[in-house]
């Protein structure tokens, strides 16, 4: 008598939600779980006092025949009866995003290194950048690289071709890993909550050439790094992740600078990494992060 084979995997799902805190809502999402078949393999939630709002992230697994549409279309009537802003996604599927980098590549080259070894669930659909130096980088990762020039009166074009882009490759989320570029209100309008920028402070200070020289010539004693989702507002998008290293009073401004890039890279990181895992909700100017 032969083996019976192996039972298969079953599929998992993540669910996130927002909506005016009230009673019955996590039981409301564990009775419709339960009652389709599902088994939730973990959950978080937070209500916020000040706002009014309440955040869930539930991760459950489901087998056949339950399927993400007949999940989505199943789960639209709780969703209304609560006011809820809610999405359904496959957990094991990889977030496609495109890096836009400039003239400074530590961040791209950490953040290609690590979806090569698994180190976060994304597929980097293209490389863009308003410069050629990184087009052999992005070129020993089997990425494609996307030449877009930038210049005050082909900055409209540019961002176009941008978008085109990210329509016609499925992006899900644009990572500026070092792009020195300001969006338009316009863009940052179109992609809203769909764009992380790594900034090089753990507050909103230092702006313009050379930070880490401006902290250097204060006698800063952190050193941090700020990502956030983009907003209109240059640098004051909704928080994600922060990063800082203490230094001492013998650093020159060339140790601050690699100091600033490794915590760049760690913060930037983890935020791509918790956004394509659908763990960051949005709260107005604020986030909730179930890290």
């Amino acid at each position: 008598m032969s083996p019976s084979p192996p039972a298969a995997a079953a599929d998992q799902y993540v669910l996130t939600l927002s909506c005016p805190d009230k009673q019955g809502i996590v039981h409301a999402v564990s009775s419709y779980l339960f009652m389709t078949g599902c088994n939730i393999e973990d959950s978080r939630q937070f209500g916020d006092h000040d706002t009014g709002l309440f955040f869930m992230r539930v991760h459950f697994s489901a087998e056949p025949p339950v399927t993400l549409e007949k999940l989505r279309a199943s789960f639209a009537a709780i969703g209304d009866s609560f006011q809820m802003d809610w999405q359904l996604h496959r957990a094991e599927a990889k977030m496609r995003i495109v890096l836009l980098v400039s003239k400074f590549g530590h961040c791209l080259n950490d953040l290609l290194f690590r979806s090569r070894i698994g180190a976060l669930p994304v597929e980097i659909a293209a490389v863009v950048s308003n410069h050629t130096d990184f087009a052999e980088l992005a070129g020993s990762y089997h990425v494609p690289f996307h030449h877009i020039p930038v210049t005050k009166d082909t900055k409209a074009e540019a961002e176009a071709r941008l978008l085109r882009l990210v329509r016609e490759e499925g992006v899900e989320l644009v990572v500026l890993a070092r792009y020195m570029q300001v969006l338009s209100d316009d863009l940052c309008k179109a992609l809203a909550g769909r764009i992380i920028n790594i900034h090089h402070s753990f507050l909103p200070s230092f702006k313009g050439a050379k930070p880490y020289h401006q902290a250097h010539a204060r006698g800063v004693k952190l050193i941090g790094a700020t990502a956030h989702y983009v907003t209109a507002d240059l640098d004051e998008g909704p928080i994600i992740e922060q990063e800082v290293e203490r230094v001492g009073h013998e650093v020159t401004p060339e140790q601050l600078v690699a100091v600033g890039r490794d915590v760049e890279c760690q913060a930037l990181a983890r935020a791509v990494k918790w956004h394509s895992e659908h763990r960051v909700l949005l709260n107005g100017n604020r986030t909730v992060v179930f890290a």
